[in-house]
């Protein structure tokens, strides 16, 4: 089980800056969380530890997530037995030693479509909903000072210190915290990243306005959520589940989610992207082995969901705090 995360780090980091008070609370929090843990929470540890020491003598976190070194093949395969111990794998992929943990999703080519439209050389970032924390590394590899990320899946988390078990010293940390945890008016952070998190809000504009609360003035948020066609009004709202999913509240237009932006106070609100999600994006693989999107659609029409609703579409929308 595991019995504290080290935060030292991040106390030494976020010195001397507004954040430096939540981070001296931190362990006292997290410790608190540790205490309730989860069933599965000593077994998903347990396969971190079960982890060899190997040397990372290559670091690749731009182009993509990989690092290699000395590693012989029974070092090899105690590696692959400890990270299959962390399947399912939802975000990555994820390249070290040469294993190969084939993600459910291609978290890349997001990243690729994202990427080019973010400054985050030397920024100070929090990424709310993180999962496993594949974006946190790439957006260490763009350059940014220190990454915070916050999810409350404790498999998430033991995943992303399944890497940080290699990378001990890179500024990123993972807290198995949800965002209602964070305190009010963090303001604190230059970008702030929700990624895959707006639809599971039953209030997406407080939401958006909390999110504001954690930057600093002229700090950024970079939004990416699901939405339908339509103008500034078009809003869809699923009687039940969206694409097997339960807990999707609102997918709005693209027009209709800057419109959300300005209100909530945003300024040089500008979408950057919108993709169609594809069943090569997002697909079930031996490291993912439950249902994906390709059940998750009309198997005679893959424009609309098993419900009948337009198909996921994603959005990336960035705007500024004034």
């Amino acid at each position: 089980m595991i019995n504290r995360i080290d935060l030292t780090a991040l106390h030494t980091q976020l010195a001397g800056t507004p954040l430096q008070a939540w981070a001296a609370s931190l362990p006292q929090q997290i410790a608190d969380k540790l205490a309730i843990g989860h069933g599965d929470l000593a077994r998903w540890y347990g396969a971190v530890q079960a982890l060899p020491e190997l040397p990372v003598e290559q670091l690749q976190l731009l182009e993509e997530f990989s690092f290699n070194g000395r590693c012989d093949e029974a070092s090899r395969a105690q590696l692959t037995h400890a990270l299959q111990g962390l399947i399912p794998w939802r975000k990555g992929p994820f390249h070290l030693f040469d294993v190969h943990v084939d993600s459910e999703w291609r978290s890349d080519w997001k990243w690729q479509r994202v990427a080019p439209h973010l400054d985050l050389k030397g920024k100070r970032i929090l990424d709310v909903g993180c999962g496993n924390g594949y974006y946190m590394w790439r957006m260490l590899g763009a350059g940014a000072a220190s990454v915070v990320g916050i999810d409350p899946n404790w498999l998430f988390l033991c995943q992303f210190l399944a890497m940080k078990n290699y990378l001990p010293n890179l500024p990123a940390w993972h807290l198995p915290l949800a965002f209602e945890e964070l305190p009010a008016k963090l303001q604190g952070f230059d970008r702030v990243f929700s990624m895959g998190v707006l639809y599971h809000r039953r209030s997406p504009i407080d939401h958006l306005l909390d999110l504001k609360d954690c930057l600093v003035k002229d700090g950024e948020l970079i939004l990416e959520t699901l939405v339908v066609e339509g103008d500034e009004q078009q809003v869809l709202v699923p009687e039940d589940r969206y694409a097997q999913m339960r807990n999707v509240w609102f997918l709005p237009s693209v027009p209709a989610l800057e419109l959300w932006m300005r209100r909530a106070g945003f300024v040089d609100v500008r979408c950057v992207d919108v993709s169609t999600t594809s069943v090569e994006e997002q697909r079930a693989t031996d490291w993912m082995r439950f249902q994906s999107l390709p059940e998750f659609l009309d198997p005679n029409d893959h424009s609309r969901t098993v419900e009948g609703l337009p198909a996921p579409r994603r959005a990336v929308v960035i705007g500024r705090k004034p």
